[in-house]
């Protein structure tokens, strides 16, 4: 039955549960590859289901201006578009409001008037338009149009934008659904854990099937974001999945993950991958490093992932140089498969009540410490 979640283990505030949606359940914690454009950049979706991915992301701003709502209902929903038969959660577009703010012209409690980056063209963004194009789109998960802002905003602009975000809430979650689809609600709030109080109650109050930890990872220090999340976890249902919205690296997501978050997802994995960059648990390896013209060795002895059973450092690093789209790709494989992997061996350690020692064993250089 869509909707509903339940918790199968606990390890201190570490949680293990599964997420019911239209399109199959969805084991957490789970990272989440973005496809914003309907695609996750550089890999297909027979290649996600290997790589163990379950879920994965499309944007609501970006698909209603490329190539349009309408046409990718006419053409049987985002679903059928984009060839992935897993669940997928659509983003509102709130964050792109506040990553291109430089292209808005209004904010106000209507909704966002603002220039398309594709063409200049003017339009306005509402919570019922953002909801309409979701339940067109036919997502699994919609999330209620919010207001994100920066780290260094000033007080009365932030209770500004909590105060919106209630609003927007409220009418995001009067909108009609599609069949089927959940909706998330958002909290925001900044690193003021008053206004977190205030934004968690009044999303709670309107009632939503999951919800999200926004405006968090836009600048502010990690001690103040990680204190936020521990904070904001404790404020939010039991019984309901939560979602960090927008964090990548493998120590952020373990952080997380340590502070009851449930779902998460970010572009850093294949934005990685175009750039040369592989993603290891000891940090990050630039291909682009001489130092790596000769060496043999693949980016991660015993990695499973198709650029480490196969091909040498030196081989990807000669790819990456020569502007060769396949060694882009395998890193971005290579990255995704990371996360994807060090997520589910974080599952399986709470599962068994040993999340503790997995970390340790991570910290001192296990691969996967808990089999």
């Amino acid at each position: 039955m869509p909707g509903r979640f339940e918790v199968v283990a606990r390890d201190g505030a570490t949680r293990a549960g599964v997420l019911e949606t239209a399109h199959g359940a969805v084991e957490t914690p789970v990272f989440m590859p973005v496809g914003t454009k309907a695609s996750v950049k550089g890999v297909l979706p027979g290649e996600l289901t290997a790589l163990g991915a379950r879920i994965v992301l499309g944007n609501t701003y970006h698909l209603y201006f490329r190539p349009g709502a309408e046409l990718i209902a006419e053409l049987g929903g985002l679903h059928r578009f984009m060839a992935w038969d897993g669940p997928i959660l659509t983003d509102s577009g709130g964050f792109q409001v506040f990553s291109l703010r430089h292209t808005a012209d209004r904010v106000d409690d209507e909704g966002v008037t603002f220039q398309s980056v594709y063409d200049g063209s003017r339009h306005r963004f509402t919570p019922e338009l953002a909801m309409a194009v979701q339940r067109e789109l036919g997502s699994d998960i919609a999330m209620a149009f919010d207001e994100c802002t920066r780290a260094d905003v000033t007080p009365q602009q932030l209770e500004q934008a909590v105060r919106r975000t209630s609003l927007w809430a409220q009418r995001s979650r009067a909108a009609e659904p599609a069949a089927g689809q959940l909706v998330f609600g958002i909290v925001q709030g900044a690193t003021d854990m008053r206004m977190r109080e205030r934004s968690a109650a009044e999303i709670i109050a309107t009632g939503f099937d999951g919800y999200a930890i926004g405006g968090l990872s836009v600048g502010e220090e990690r001690g103040a974001m990680l204190a936020t999340v521990a904070g904001t976890t404790a404020m939010l249902p039991d019984d309901r999945p939560r979602y960090f919205m927008g964090i990548g690296d493998p120590v952020g997501l373990l952080d997380v993950i340590e502070r009851g978050v449930d779902m998460f997802d970010c572009v850093l994995p294949t934005r990685f991958g175009r750039t040369g960059v592989a993603l290891t648990a000891d940090g990050r390896i630039n291909l682009r490093n001489a130092r790596y013209a000769r060496d043999p060795l693949p980016l991660v002895e015993g990695c499973r992932c198709p650029a480490c059973g196969d091909f040498s450092r030196a081989y990807i690093r000669h790819l990456v140089m020569q502007d060769e789209i396949v060694g882009l790709r395998l890193l971005t494989l290579h990255n995704l498969h990371h996360l994807i992997d060090l997520v589910g061996a974080a599952r399986r350690a709470i599962v068994a009540g040993r999340f503790a020692e997995f970390r340790a064993g991570l910290a001192a250089g296990a691969a996967d410490p808990i089999n």
